[in-house]
């Protein structure tokens, strides 16, 4: 087959690959026109209901308005081979091959900046602040991105200078090298992630002494489960959502809580949401993502290492010089292809280990507190209250709202 037709067969896969990306989109989106179960009914008001729709729609608009002329802008940059110019300029200006591969990166990051950018400020300034969520000041919203665009520039610098610097030592068993790096790297983060990234945007503070806490401290010694405090974050000063989540292992475990989950649930409800979080980490969840996480990437980077030097890779881009850099974005997008059969499992495993952390506080007499913290952290946060199955299927790390609540009831005999 000649390299025009594999040209051709890459840019059918990219639209076909968006267009059921879109197709996903407009099914659950179109879902909405269907009557709700009566148990959503039963649970929220008409007026939550139509607040949830009208949030869901204004999503849905921008989501659609933004995404597709900017995935047919990509598509075109593609079809009409702009990379291969901007490597050609790259390599009339610059003779290492390393700063060609940075400089090339460099562009792609501070063009998806200037999109982003504007988009990010439009989806918090209107469409969050049009539904009562944003909390955010213009000062913050600029903060943020300068310290993420620094602390993004940083970790990239440091992740590319070893990736191309093994490469060029190892060859095609580069993969290998940059497996064991990323490996400890994901290790690192997963235990230090809180401590060091965290504190860059937000204040952690520990949970103050009083009821809470020591139904707190009482749960976790009942379960077996040890931990030196549970911090609060203060993510308050940017929306009104809530949430919780479990970060690290170990003695480095640490569970957080958003700072407005204080003033919208009661002590048993963020009790029964802890005990959930403590639910992944008594059944593995943590360790067993991690690994997961960790295999996936090797095979991926395996692949990567058989294809790495083949001078199809960078062809199929329209570059008629193989790079390190053109390998590295073919490959990317051919592998993103096999995301519609990897996310399915993912989202499918992600989705089990749900309903056994819900388990786990629902068998230590927690489950209907969950159901009271679960339905709430819907209600505020304008959850979808009916997704279509199909889009769950693909995307959803979660059950829905009506499968968590009629699991718990099983459970408590309900």
């Amino acid at each position: 087959m000649t390299t025009q037709n594999l040209f051709c067969i890459f840019i059918i896969l990219l639209v076909l690959d968006a267009s059921f990306e879109y197709f996903l989109e407009f099914l659950n989106f179109s879902n909405r026109k269907k009557s709700l179960p009566k148990l959503i009914k039963s649970l929220f008001s008409e007026d939550s209901i139509q607040k949830q729709r009208n949030y869901q729609k204004d999503n849905f608009k921008f989501g659609m308005w933004t995404g597709i002329p900017l995935q047919i802008i990509t598509i075109l940059i593609i079809a009409f081979q702009i990379l291969p110019q901007i490597d050609k300029f790259l390599r009339f200006h610059i003779e290492s091959e390393f700063w060609i591969s940075a400089s090339f990166f460099g562009i792609i990051l501070i063009a998806n900046q200037v999109v982003s950018i504007p988009l990010s400020a439009y989806s918090t300034f209107v469409i969050e602040e049009r539904h009562g969520f944003n909390k955010s000041s213009l000062k913050t919203f600029i903060l943020d991105i300068v310290k993420s665009s620094i602390l993004g520039l940083i970790l990239f610098s440091l992740i590319f200078s070893l990736i191309f610097w093994f490469y060029s030592y190892a060859g095609n068993m580069f993969w290998l090298y940059t497996w064991a790096f990323l490996t400890a790297f994901s290790l690192f983060m997963s235990l230090f992630y809180s401590q060091l990234i965290v504190p860059l945007f937000n204040k952690q503070t520990a949970l103050e002494e009083g009821d809470l806490k020591n139904s707190i401290a009482d749960f976790c010694q009942k379960v077996g489960f040890k931990l030196k405090d549970i911090y609060i974050i203060d993510s308050s000063k940017r929306s009104s959502k809530t949430n919780a989540y479990f970060t690290g292992f170990g003695s480095k475990k640490r569970i957080v809580l958003y700072d407005n989950m204080l003033e919208k649930h009661t002590n048993d409800e963020i009790l029964a949401v802890l005990a959930h979080e403590i639910g992944h980490y008594k059944k593995h969840h943590i360790i067993i993502d991690l690994f997961t996480s960790i295999f996936t990437s090797g095979i991926q980077l395996f692949l990567l290492g058989l294809l790495m030097n083949h001078p199809q890779l960078s062809r199929l881009l329209g570059n008629e010089v193989s790079s390190f850099h053109f390998s590295l974005i073919t490959f990317g997008l051919l592998f993103s292809f096999l995301g519609w059969i990897l996310a399915p499992l993912s989202s499918n495993l992600s989705r089990k280990h749900e309903y056994e952390a819900d388990k786990f506080a629902a068998d230590n007499s927690l489950g209907k507190e969950l159901k009271e913290a679960l339905i709430k952290l819907n209600g505020d946060n304008l959850s979808n209250f009916n997704p279509h199955k199909l889009y769950v299927f693909f995307h959803y790390s979660h059950p829905t709202l009506i499968q968590r609540i009629n699991r718990i009831d099983q459970i408590i005999g309900k």
